[in-house]
């Protein structure tokens, strides 16, 4: 009996043993993967001084201009509903249809808008150049495999695009800023606008500092020949140190958000 007792034991001791060295392993591999330049930089320095005198910086992280949960429901039921309710209906069917993009005839155009997706967009605007969100790596996530673009919605490329005047960063969620993207873009973007944190991550993917335009909500940005724009409030979920904004430039630039009473005061503005 006790002979049966002390190995018991013994594969018990090694069975914790062997789970405690395959945890630790397993959190030294996720430590060594979130060192990659994907997952950005946090603010530092001048721009984190910055950061903490804006009027949305509160209790040590951006906040929403108006309550925002970000869940309407117990954590316990959406988690329930996501994994066993989930509709069938959240992902096309077939292929989604695409149209090839006749760049020289579209630039030969004072505007125009070619749509990749979510809420990445071209936009020729009073001569101009605009890229919005731009995520065509054909992923939205840090997680290879995970979050792949819908069939038919993964065509475009970076090295398809003309030469960008404006690029504009609504937030850095994933979906909205893509590393492998903003990397290929870099040598082709003119200036680059950005709320208030986001250009650390820019700085950090080699984006020069005199390419970046960051921003608080409500600033105005004169960038020449009669082209200004208007640096919104969005509602989202934010990160702490990292804004989430819209931009209105003649017309809206809203990814993320919903309507509030900020539209309101954004239809008053040109």
């Amino acid at each position: 009996m006790q002979m049966a007792t002390r190995n018991n034991r013994k594969k018990w001791l090694l069975f914790l043993k062997r789970t405690i060295l395959g945890l630790a392993v397993l959190i030294a591999l996720i430590g060594l993967y979130m060192m990659h330049p994907q997952f950005g930089k946090r603010p530092s320095g001048e721009r984190l001084q910055r950061i903490q005198l804006s009027k949305q910086f509160k209790g040590g992280k951006f906040q929403n201009s108006s309550p925002t949960p970000q869940l309407t429901q117990p954590w316990t039921v959406a988690l329930y509903d996501y994994f066993f309710k989930r509709s069938n209906e959240t992902s096309p069917r077939h292929t989604i249809p695409t149209v090839d993009i006749d760049w020289e005839k579209l630039l030969r155009q004072s505007h125009g808008l070619v749509w990749f997706g979510h809420s990445s967009y071209f936009l020729r605007l009073d001569g101009k150049n605009i890229l919005v969100d731009p995520v065509l790596s054909g992923s939205a996530s840090p997680i290879p495999g995970s979050v792949k673009a819908f069939k038919g919605a993964d065509v475009s490329t970076v090295s398809a695009l003309p030469p960008i005047d404006y690029l504009f960063i609504s937030h850095d969620h994933y979906d909205h800023m893509d590393y492998k993207t903003l990397k290929a873009l870099q040598p082709r973007v003119g200036k680059v606008i950005v709320g208030l944190g986001v250009g650390s991550h820019l700085e950090y993917w080699g984006y020069r500092p005199e390419q970046i335009i960051e921003k608080d909500w409500w600033d105005e940005i004169n960038l020449g020949d009669g082209f200004s724009v208007t640096v919104a409030p969005a509602r989202h979920f934010l990160r702490p140190q990292h804004i989430f904004c819209q931009y209105i430039m003649g017309i809206l630039c809203a990814p993320d958000t919903f309507h509030a009473a900020l539209f309101r005061r954004g239809q008053r503005l040109r």
